[in-house]
């Protein structure tokens, strides 16, 4: 025996009786057994290498039919009204079109975006709908045209893509595709303008173009990342949205030097994965803001170092993080959509060099007062979309360093529970209770 973890390995064999038949083994695991009549020479490891190899099958037992091109029928959540518990239904998923990927979700997480459009407060209501959008997967079949994803493929699909071919895309500062940027409105696929989900023949609306609260969904080729298969899609998962969004807010946005100080607004998830983006790049003290007092011992966990609680000073909390930072923070990094806290993150920067970085989506009717002067004191303003991650180029890599144990997803995940209970998580995220909850498809 020699050993060949973790490789691709092949070798040559003679085919005494393979006819030129074909069969599909996408998603299986196959077993063998081969007769090794001799062995002059002690196989050396090959860890690390590619290998290629044929081996004799003589016999076929079982024909595994190919679901590629037919339509599938599997559970989803459906949301039939604003507001309402979802209910579990069988659904008609059609086979991808051009540049469209069917995946199989294996399992996928909620985040509060599908809470705030599931309540439709504010929004334009498109339901019957299937939301979520943070997930984790596996390539069932593929449209025409698309060659850099095949069956078996483990994946994260994504609430924005990246088209390769705009000016966004070719740009290496900014990650907005023209093509399929973000649109919280359009519930069919945008190729052709229609559904891939239906129940007896009624349409059933996509949200952000991932619809994950289904056992199978249908997804632009551009909004889905091919991922090492060796990471655990139920934890890796959660960079699908989440914790890149806040991640790389800090990380690629606000760049924090080593040694530095940095101010993060509201520490819910995505303002934990701000503070651990932070942590990473190697702020020394990060100061956590936020009116709950229940979240400031959990967030010690992902880097925090100090707290603010508005509520315990009449001074406004950008004068407060000033007095104790001795003229202000070095980066800010904004999470709850708040205005008020928006002006607080960017005012209680250092001037000079201070920069704030807005995460949180504001209100469409809100507006952001601030004096002039703010900005001719060198204070700087962003704003950031998903970390300013290339879904595609980038999220592979940040899997790598989770990988690499350079951060910790786990300590993300506080409820888990089976798809057949998913209006749990619901239950759970409305309550204020924990921070993501992994729905698992199979339960």
């Amino acid at each position: 025996m020699w050993r060949t973890a973790g490789q691709v390995i092949s070798f040559h064999l003679p085919l005494k009786n393979i006819k030129k038949e074909m069969w599909s083994t996408a998603g299986q695991v196959i077993s063998f057994h081969l007769p090794l009549k001799k062995r002059k020479e002690e196989l050396s490891s090959t860890a690390g290498q590619v290998t290629s190899f044929h081996l004799p099958l003589k016999e076929k037992k079982e024909e595994m039919s190919s679901t590629a091109g037919q339509v599938i029928r599997c559970r989803a959540a459906v949301s039939w009204e604003a507001g309402k518990p979802l209910v579990i239904e069988e659904v008609e998923v059609a086979p991808p079109q051009k540049d469209e990927v069917r995946l199989k979700i294996l399992f996928t997480s909620l985040c509060h975006t599908d809470v705030y459009f599931w309540e439709a407060k504010g929004q334009n209501p498109v339901f019957p709908r299937i939301f979520g959008h943070e997930a984790g997967g596996i390539v069932e079949s593929v449209g025409e045209g698309v060659t850099d994803l095949t069956p078996g493929d483990h994946v994260l699909p994504f609430f924005t893509g990246e088209c390769g071919e705009c000016v966004h895309c070719k740009s290496q500062e900014s990650n907005m595709c023209d093509l399929l940027r973000i649109n919280t409105d359009r519930g069919v696929m945008i190729g052709d303008g229609k559904s891939r989900f239906s129940i007896k023949g009624q349409p059933i609306y996509h949200f952000l173009g991932t619809s994950t609260f289904s056992e199978y969904t249908v997804v632009h080729v551009g909004c889905v990342a091919k991922i090492n298969p060796s990471a655990p899609l139920d934890i890796v998962c959660l960079l699908s949205c989440g914790f890149s969004t806040g991640f790389g807010a800090a990380y690629n946005v606000a760049k924090p030097t080593k040694g530095s100080t940095v101010a993060v607004f509201g520490l819910g998830a995505v303002g934990l994965a701000a503070a651990e983006g932070a942590r990473v790049s190697g702020a020394s003290r990060i100061i956590g803001v936020d009116r709950n007092p229940n979240r400031f011992e959990e967030a010690k966990k992902f880097g925090v170092t100090e707290f603010v609680n508005p509520k315990d000073s009449k001074k406004p909390v950008q004068e407060v993080i000033a007095e104790i930072t001795n003229g202000g923070v070095d980066r800010s990094i904004e999470c709850t959509g708040n205005i008020d806290a928006m002006i607080s993150a960017f005012e209680c920067v250092h001037d000079g060099w201070g920069v704030a970085v807005l995460v949180g989506v504001p209100h469409k009717d809100a507006v952001f007062k601030t004096h002039p002067v703010n900005f001719l004191n060198e204070k700087t303003l962003k704003g950031t979309f998903f970390g300013n991650f290339k879904p595609r180029s980038d999220i592979p890599s940040v899997v790598e360093k989770y990988l690499n144990k350079e951060f910790k997803l786990e300590k993300f995940i506080t409820h888990q529970v089976p798809f057949s209970e998913i209006n749990k998580a619901f239950e759970y995220m409305l309550n204020g209770e924990g921070l993501r909850c992994i729905i698992r498809m199979e339960g």
